[in-house]
């Protein structure tokens, strides 16, 4: 945008229509300009209009775009005439608020939950709060962007050509501030309008007939296929997602020291889904997106109610799996720090679990992202190790505290052949020489078991300790005398009903 800041305020001041604003939708005339402060939550959203927001908000092929001088001069300009502290620029999917552009504090995504954005939507306009400690969102527990402490916001939405709202314009300020004039609000929604301006010219410079409109209920219907992208998004809607969890155990002690948090569906008529038979469609449609940041949300969510039934002790380390897709976010720090920081948990006490192949592709950005998530002091566990034909090359360069390895070659290393032996045995011995923990994953036998701590490996997790299970069996394991399982064969005779899931239980 080559407008200089003068001019293009002079223009936007002159009153020029706004992209995609109904009537009542003025300035002064949308819900959220006069709505007063009790009113302004999130109860008023439309969840039923999700979809159809989402997919406007798709068509705009916005999301994970590389920054564009024309949304910066954007922010800039609205810093420079509100004097605001910080400004974002950012579009909302299912679970983030991506940030397109911003001035002031440097921050890639904030969780959609609680946001300002989910304000703005509800209230389907502007909202201005001149004092968040007197907002009933955020008295208690105030609103921080990165090292922002703020005391007084505006926001105006970003809408789609037909009147979606796609994102906000947010101003923050560091201080509480007076009520908002008319004629400022209607430049701050004169603003983002820009942005819509900006987002059809982009929508034009595309090629012709590459929009893509989807109708996938539809078709979903119509070919019979379950589940169908509309399906995970129903569910994701509903909360039928539930996170099950899986001990990490100190092998020569059996005692609880981490926890895998491992998802399932529950479906209200096919009962407990495994992942496999939902998560390959999630990858597939884009949806393992909002999922995985569902899954982050709700294991920090977890951690904090451990840490209130433990008050003297701290609750395990939780390690979540990150799709390929969560990893590649550059703002996944910043994701991950506002999710501890509104859960109140520590650093320390949040796991990240990725495999090898979703670090190949790009390794410039995996250690750009990686070394992020470290500065924030959670632990970051490669998940499956040995199966890459890169893994000896690349570790020593990549900042990972823990490695996994891979089910598979537990499974044979009592089988008689040297070569699985030979690689858990190298593969415990390097971790020992970088300073890593080694985790063996899918311990089934006592032999399996016996042999690992022979070789030194120091943690595991299998279905010989227990299997996955739901969070409230995991509390009951929590309050074991020093948190230590069973010994094996206790396990196998053990009831069904007991705490400790025996080797029959169902699941995984």
């Amino acid at each position: 945008m080559s407008l200089s800041s003068s001019a293009a305020l002079k223009a936007l001041s002159a009153g020029a229509p706004r992209a995609g604003t109904g009537a009542g939708h003025g300035a002064t005339g949308r819900p959220g300009a006069g709505m007063p402060l009790a009113a302004l939550h999130t109860d008023g959203i439309e969840w039923r209009e999700e979809d159809a927001r989402l997919l406007a908000l798709e068509a705009t092929e916005i999301l994970d775009s590389e920054p564009e001088p024309s949304y910066d001069t954007i922010t800039r300009l609205t810093a420079e005439y509100f004097k605001g502290d910080t400004v974002l620029l950012g579009f909302a999917d299912e679970s983030r608020m991506w940030i397109k552009s911003y001035w002031g504090e440097s921050v890639r995504e904030l969780p959609r939950k609680g946001s300002v954005f989910e304000l703005v939507l509800a209230a389907d306009g502007p909202v201005v709060v001149p004092d968040v400690s007197k907002h009933p969102s955020f008295a208690d527990s105030g609103l921080i962007i990165r090292r922002l402490e703020v005391g007084s916001f505006a926001s105006a939405p970003i809408r789609s050509g037909d009147g979606k709202i796609l994102g906000a314009l947010t101003v923050f300020g560091c201080q509480p501030r007076r009520e908002m004039a008319a004629e400022e609000l209607h430049m701050l929604e004169s603003l983002a309008d820009l942005v819509t301006s900006q987002l059809e010219l982009r929508k034009m410079r595309k090629t012709f007939g590459k929009s893509r409109q989807q109708n996938t209920r539809a078709t979903d219907a119509a070919v019979g296929i379950w589940p169908s992208k509309s399906d995970l998004r129903h569910a994701l809607d509903n909360r039928e997602f539930v996170l099950f969890y899986q001990p990490e155990v100190e092998l020569s002690t059996r005692k609880i020291v981490g926890l895998e948090a491992l998802i399932r569906w529950k479906h209200p008529q096919r009962g407990l889904i495994p992942p496999m038979d939902f998560i390959p469609l999630a990858e597939e449609s884009g949806l393992i997106l909002p999922i995985g940041d569902w899954g982050l949300s709700e294991a920090c969510n977890q951690i904090q109610l451990w840490c209130r039934e433990n008050p003297n002790e701290d609750a395990p380390r939780v390690c979540v799996n990150l799709s390929a897709r969560q990893f590649a976010r550059e703002g996944l720090a910043d994701h991950v720090e506002a999710l501890l920081r509104r859960s109140g948990i520590a650093s320390h006490q949040l796991g990240l679990e990725m495999t090898e192949s979703s670090l190949i592709s790009d390794q410039d950005t995996a250690l750009k992202v990686l070394t992020s998530l470290r500065r924030l002091g959670v632990s970051l566990l490669m998940d499956d190790f040995g199966t890459g034909y890169s893994s000896l090359h690349q570790l020593h360069l990549l900042p990972f505290n823990v490695l996994k390895i891979d089910r598979s070659f537990v499974a044979r290393i009592t089988e008689g052949n040297d070569q699985p032996l030979q690689i858990v045995r190298t593969i415990v011995e390097l971790a020992r020489v970088l300073g890593m923990d080694v985790v063996a994953e899918g311990i089934e036998t006592e032999e399996q078991y016996a042999l690992l701590l022979q070789l030194g490996c120091k943690f595991g997790q299998g279905f010989l300790f227990s299997r996955a299970v739901p969070a409230g069996t995991i509390s009951e394991m929590l309050h074991l005398p020093g948190r230590i399982l069973p010994e094996p064969a206790e396990l196998i005779a053990a009831p069904k009903d007991t705490a400790i899931i025996p080797l029959q239980a169902q699941g995984i």
